[in-house]
């Protein structure tokens, strides 16, 4: 693995290249960075260059001034910068949650560059019917981050998002999302990581659920693209609100989302279905 450095304005992004082949990125959301895709970019090095990074603001991607409130458009503006740093023609492109979002921001903003999209469960939140549920949701995980801090906040928009709706549990009684706690007996770099995330998701809560959450298809622009864009649903997600979006995001663009094994993390605990999965979607597209 090739570990390098860019900056771009206002950050200095940390990315990651592995194996040889068409240039496939992989896009993390939330608190993930570039090493929650390293068991999937290792099935696919054999097959493809393997690009991952830590998204500004993230673990090893600093910012050049204080933290401040995100805009998607820069997000899409790294992944074509990380995208043309690398080189290789137009990429194919994988994005879990925020990373889907930013992937069709790609699509629609950088078309040139991108190949494939694969959408992995976006957080369009502003597509579904209801929207104004979800952004007081927003709203009130912010202010559990204000009173009770990330460990508090986790809690409750994983319990407000699985799909219990009014009756999820309170903080102390829900269960985390599956990256908040690492397991037991893990060896020094994996705890490295994990405190990385643990670390994002002071800088998720403050200034980035809200923008994602705000973000909208731009459905004008990904149908003009020529880009291949794919939705995608997780198979043990359903009635969750990023599940429902990929299914009425794909909708609006005129297809049907695939359902894919695993939850809104299935990229990791599902990682070599989605393998074969991504190798069978870019393999007729010239992959």
């Amino acid at each position: 693995m090739d570990v390098r450095t860019l900056k771009v304005p206002g950050a200095t992004l940390h990315y990651e290249v592995r194996g040889t082949g068409p240039v496939l990125l992989l896009i993390c959301g939330g608190i993930y960075d570039a090493a929650g895709y390293a068991g999937l970019a290792g099935l696919l090095a054999d097959r493809y260059t393997v690009v991952t990074y830590d998204r500004r603001g993230n673990s090893r991607s600093p910012l050049d001034g204080a933290p401040e409130p995100q805009r998607v458009e820069d997000h899409v503006d790294d992944a074509s910068r990380v995208l043309r740093e690398v080189g290789g023609g137009p990429a194919h492109v994988f994005g879990n949650s925020a990373g889907a979002t930013i992937a069709l921001g790609l699509a629609a903003r950088h078309p040139e560059q991108v190949r494939t999209v694969v959408a992995h469960e976006p957080p369009f939140f502003t597509l579904l019917p209801d929207a104004p549920h979800w952004r007081s949701v927003v709203h009130e995980v912010k202010d559990v981050f204000a009173e009770s801090g990330a460990d508090a906040a986790m809690a409750r928009f994983g319990a407000l998002t699985s799909g219990d709706g009014d009756d999820a549990a309170p903080p102390e009684e829900a269960a985390p999302l599956e990256e908040a706690a690492p397991p037991q007996d893990l060896d020094a770099e994996t705890l490295e990581m994990f405190a990385r995330f643990q670390k994002n998701a002071d800088f998720f809560f403050p200034y980035e659920v809200s923008t994602f959450a705000r973000a909208s298809l731009d459905e004008a622009a990904l149908r003009s693209s020529g880009v291949r864009i794919v939705l995608v649903a997780g198979e043990a997600s359903e009635g969750q609100p990023a599940h429902r979006a990929a299914r009425i995001a794909a909708e609006r663009l005129g297809t049907r989302a695939e359902t894919w094994p695993g939850d809104h993390g299935g990229f990791g605990t599902e990682a070599e279905a989605f393998a074969t999965r991504l190798n069978a979607l870019f393999a007729p597209a010239g992959g």
